[in-house]
């Protein structure tokens, strides 16, 4: 709609940081944008973007502008979606912000969604902890799914689901033979950990956090998949959680056993959205189908 389109521009300059680079994105002169901004700024009174040297950044009148556009952006999409299911069709598009761990199983979830309803849309980025709730209060992302997330001040938490953390290695492993592993034989082994940031690397050193062992990993990184192959390639420990492994393991030669929850406690993805808002249909059908599976193959609350 034509008056929602100075609020497309302000919000794409916005995150941009740039009245250049958010031109580009959106097909006009840097002038044309330009003028656009100058216009609402005179109709508001005050200046909204600060100008800097190497682009622009919001003011204060600019944050709070910004924050009723993109409310208004959520909830016009949230009418579309209501209008397309009015005349049968689900459209519409859906954002998630989620953990590391959950990308190797949301594709078979789109998957299903799609064949249901081709004429939706999604966007997935990886976004952990904090980064995901915030992800959720600058409308960036429709839906959060995150393991052990540092806060939940803006967070309506739809569904939990408690995951166990496993030891990951190679099916040649001396410990591949137990059902279930202790987290000190692990460390017996040299080990590959995920970087503080991680929920999983948050609960083993919760773990140890009274005791004189400490974790001294050969390999560290922020990417899980990484973390695997250096445990087949080394004959190392990594970990991770059962859902971040996809069916028969991230690689042919890898095997899991979960960790005696004596040892490492439980922790907890948290499926949400931003705290008061009203899904696009799309969005809602889609944490639905979520919640469904989820509940069907863990240990939900």
């Amino acid at each position: 709609m034509r008056h929602m389109t100075t609020l497309l521009y302000i919000d794409a300059v916005a995150r941009a940081g740039s009245i250049r680079k958010a031109a580009e994105t959106l097909s006009i002169t840097s002038t044309a944008l330009n003028r656009r901004l100058l216009a609402i700024e005179e109709d508001l009174g005050v200046p909204i973007f600060e100008r800097l040297p190497r682009g622009v950044r919001l003011n204060s009148a600019g944050e709070l502008l910004i924050h009723h556009i993109r409310n208004q952006i959520s909830d016009m999409d949230r009418v579309r979606s209501q209008i397309a299911d009015l005349a049968g069709e689900r459209r519409g598009h859906v954002t998630i912000a989620c953990s590391q761990a959950l990308l190797p199983y949301l594709p078979r979830q789109i998957a299903a969604y799609r064949r249901e309803h081709p004429g939706v849309t999604f966007a997935v980025f990886r976004r952990d902890r904090e980064a995901a709730e915030q992800a959720l209060v600058d409308h960036t992302a429709d839906l959060a799914l995150v393991f052990e997330p540092i806060r939940l001040a803006e967070f309506q938490t739809l569904l939990t689901v408690r995951q166990h953390v496993h030891a990951m290695f190679s099916r040649h492993h001396p410990l591949a033979a137990r059902d279930m592993v202790r987290l000190r034989e692990c460390l017996d082994y040299p080990i590959a950990l995920p970087t503080r940031a991680y929920g999983v690397r948050h609960l083993m050193e919760l773990a140890l956090a009274e005791s004189a062992i400490s974790l001294n990993p050969v390999v560290e990184s922020d990417s899980f998949e990484f973390l695997g192959h250096q445990a087949i390639a080394e004959g190392i420990v990594s970990f991770q959680i059962p859902i971040g492994l996809p069916p028969g393991g991230m690689l042919p030669d890898m095997v899991s056993r979960q960790l005696d929850p004596r040892d490492v406690p439980s922790g907890l993805i948290y499926m949400g959205q931003l705290r008061g808002r009203i899904l696009p249909v799309a969005a809602a059908k889609f944490a639905e189908l979520l919640q469904k599976d989820l509940e069907t193959q863990y240990d939900c609350n």
